[in-house]
């Protein structure tokens, strides 16, 4: 096999890309679940633009909304303006979304990524409480600008801030200490010392499953303690749901299992539906505090995300369907990793809906593991602060044919890499 051509990206492109690295191919076309190199050869997709195309590449539903839109002149930068394209979103995820689900929120569109989301939300509980700090947890990830690095756990992209991240503290995830310490005992023992150097927090962020952090799935009765401890102490509840909202667990929010209404929800990633740059900030109303102008960005506006958003919505969210479907998958999905841990006792397993993470008792061995499926046509990523998982995240809409080819394809890599 001729190897691909990879000279500019090498030359030209910085030294801190990193995906690329993994994946020495230079991709040209994409449809549903499978990316196709410029050469023709075809992959299959269990990344799905790290969480950004739960709908796949290309949806040929979104995708002719898109088009039709492009086609008719519609607005394409709107800042916040009031558009057709955003009343169109914003009717359908009221309709579709919030009402359904007996959900309060007022909606802000903060900035076009994640961590402009977390950054809003971080703002919006200080201006709100009066306080500065937020309390996180461990191997949390909420986003790159310095914001969102504070309330980071892992130690190597802290480091690349290069000044102190400040006015966040960490606190153990659920299950940190294997069960062997009550829920929040070490949190709130803090909050009621006055000795304990903590000050008040004004908000706690979480994630209900930690993806970047290893597949760490929080248990929905430690989220309800959460939320109860939040409420006693007066502290604000966010949930980051970038990667693991817009269906990714099964519901649209990964909190609606636990039961819990967080105080302010980030969504990003596949909010717009088809990779498009998008994200919301989503708070209780009395939480409204903001001055007009006092949070905005100049592409907080990308209406051609916004005719995908709600088109996605319309296909996807309107009939409860999409939510049974990925519970299903996620059983093909559990019984494929049983059978590869049952033939590998160094593994172990872990996840929810279609997000699933497999570690090895050698962190050194997922990335193997990722390796040997590409070479097998299989695009899979690491997490965990020693990328020692490997880490699922394939497409909603991937058919069961598509899954199984993946997951026998993940355990052929599994077993050529013992």
């Amino acid at each position: 096999m001729t190897p691909p051509d990879l000279s500019v990206f090498e030359t030209l492109e910085s030294e801190v890309r990193s995906y690329c690295r993994a994946w020495p191919a230079v991709f040209d076309r994409a449809q549903g679940a499978r990316l196709t190199d410029e050469d023709g050869h075809s992959y299959l997709d269990f990344f799905a633009g790290a969480g950004s195309l739960n709908y796949g590449h290309n949806n040929p539903v979104l995708k002719r909304a898109l088009i039709d839109y492009i086609e008719r002149d519609g607005i394409t930068h709107g800042l916040d303006m009031a558009t057709t394209a955003k009343r169109a979103f914003l009717e359908t995820f009221q309709n579709v979304v919030l009402r359904p689900r007996d959900l309060p929120y007022k909606v802000m569109f903060p900035g076009p990524t994640g961590t402009n989301a977390v950054e809003s939300a971080l703002k919006l509980a200080r201006k709100v409480k009066g306080r500065e700090s937020v309390v996180s947890f461990t191997n949390a990830f909420h986003g790159m600008s310095l914001g969102s690095l504070a309330v980071t756990g892992n130690a190597f992209k802290r480091a690349g801030a290069g000044i102190p991240l400040v006015h966040g503290t960490p606190m153990p995830f659920d299950n940190y200490f294997d069960g062997q310490v009550p829920d929040f005992l070490w949190f709130e023992s803090l909050l009621e010392d006055q000795g304990s150097g903590l000050n008040k927090p004004a908000a706690v962020i979480v994630e209900t499953v930690q993806g970047e952090g290893g597949i760490n799935v929080a248990r929905a009765e430690w989220l309800r303690a959460l939320q109860d401890l939040c409420h006693r102490q007066d502290m604000l509840l966010i949930v980051d749901d970038i990667q693991m909202g817009c269906g990714r667990t099964g519901g649209f929010f990964s909190f609606e299992e636990a039961g819990i209404t967080p105080d302010i929800v980030t969504l990003s990633k596949s909010i717009s539906g088809y990779g498009m740059p998008m994200s919301l900030c989503l708070f209780k109303p009395e939480l409204d505090v903001w001055e007009p102008g006092e949070h905005n960005g100049t592409f907080r506006g990308n209406n051609p995300a916004f005719v995908t958003a709600a088109a996605a919505l319309d296909a996807y969210w309107a009939d409860g369907q999409m939510e049974k479907q990925t519970l299903a998958r996620g059983e093909q999905v559990e019984q494929a990793l049983l059978a590869i841990c049952g033939e590998h006792d160094t593994a172990r397993f872990r996840g929810r809906g279609l997000v699933w993470g497999l570690e090895f008792d050698d962190p050194t061995r997922a990335s193997a593991v990722c390796a040997r499926a590409f070479e097998l046509g299989l695009l899979l990523e690491t997490s965990g602060p020693q990328s020692e998982v490997v880490k699922l995240l394939p497409p909603l809409t991937i058919t069961p044919e598509e899954l199984d080819e993946g997951l026998r394809t993940m355990a052929r890599a599994v077993r050529e890499t013992a």
